[in-house]
C-alpha cells in the first residue's frame, strides 16, 4: 500500500509543479489555489509512505515520477522543446525508478 501511496503522491507532484508554471509566479488565483492542494497532498502521501519505505528509494521513487511526468507534460502541453535527448533521459529516470523498487526498496 505504501508504494500505491508513493505513486499517486509522485503524480500529484507533477501536478503542482504544472500549476507552480501555470500560476505565473503566485500572479494566477486559480493556478496557485491548485499548487497548494496539491503539493500538501503530495508532501503528505509522501510523508506516510515513509513511514513504511525506506528513505532514499521513497523519495528518488516520488521525484522522478514527478520529474518524468512534468517533462512528458511539458513537452505535450506547455511548449517546451521535444529532443531525442530528452526523451531519453525520461527513459532513464523511468528506468531508475524501476530499478530501485526492484533493488528491494520495501521491506
Amino acid at each position: 500500500m505504501a508504494w500505491i501511496v508513493l505513486i499517486v503522491s509522485g503524480v500529484l507532484e507533477a501536478g503542482w509543479a504544472v500549476a507552480l508554471k501555470l500560476s505565473d509566479g503566485f500572479s494566477r488565483l486559480w493556478p496557485t489555489v491548485t499548487f497548494a492542494v496539491l503539493a500538501t497532498a503530495s508532501f503528505a502521501g509522501l510523508a506516510w509512505a515513509m513511514k513504511q519505505l525506506p528513505a532514499g528509494p521513497a523519495y528518488a521513487v516520488w521525484t522522478g515520477i514527478g520529474a518524468a511526468i512534468t517533462a512528458v507534460i511539458g513537452m505535450v502541453w506547455l511548449g517546451d522543446g521535444v529532443s531525442v535527448l530528452k526523451i531519453a533521459s525520461i527513459m532513464l529516470i523511468i528506468g531508475g525508478v524501476v530499478g530501485l523498487q526492484l533493488a528491494g526498496g520495501a521491506h
